[in-house]
């Protein structure tokens, strides 16, 4: 059975809503493994709300993951941002585990083009790894 996707928050959508078409489509695409992914890994009700002006999910009643953000930023026009704390070593575990897949941006985050498919086996490792992260500490 094929679930529906959760509508989007009036804050996120008012954001979303000015990116470009092909920046837009390809959030959806993110944001829909995004919460498909947090079901399938059951780490509680995924919230989303605004980040630093960016569309952001948090598991924040288990505390199972860490914030991943996704957002498209002109400085960047042809490709959308997957953003992780900084502080977490995520993104240089991104980087050698799907060096080929993505391009990074410092220890902060990673790009998909707007206009090619998503690598979605990588992206799913992206945001398993994101949405589980404190989870994973914790075990280790």
């Amino acid at each position: 059975m094929v679930q529906k996707t959760p509508e989007m928050s009036s804050a996120v959508k008012e954001v979303t809503d000015v990116y470009p078409e092909q920046a837009r489509l390809q959030f959806m695409k993110i944001r829909r493994l995004v919460l498909e992914s947090a079901d399938n890994l059951q780490v509680g009700p995924l919230q989303e709300e605004l980040r630093w002006g960016e569309p952001a999910y948090l598991t924040t009643e288990t505390k199972a993951g860490t914030t991943l953000r996704i957002a498209w930023k002109p400085k960047n026009p042809d490709r959308v941002g997957i953003y992780v704390n900084c502080q977490t070593s995520l993104v240089e575990e991104f980087r050698q585990q799907y060096h080929d897949s993505f391009y990074f941006e410092g220890n902060r985050g990673l790009l998909v083009d707007c206009n090619k498919a998503l690598p979605e086996e990588a992206l799913g490792g992206v945001i398993a790894a994101t949405l589980t992260y404190h989870r994973r500490k914790k075990s280790a």
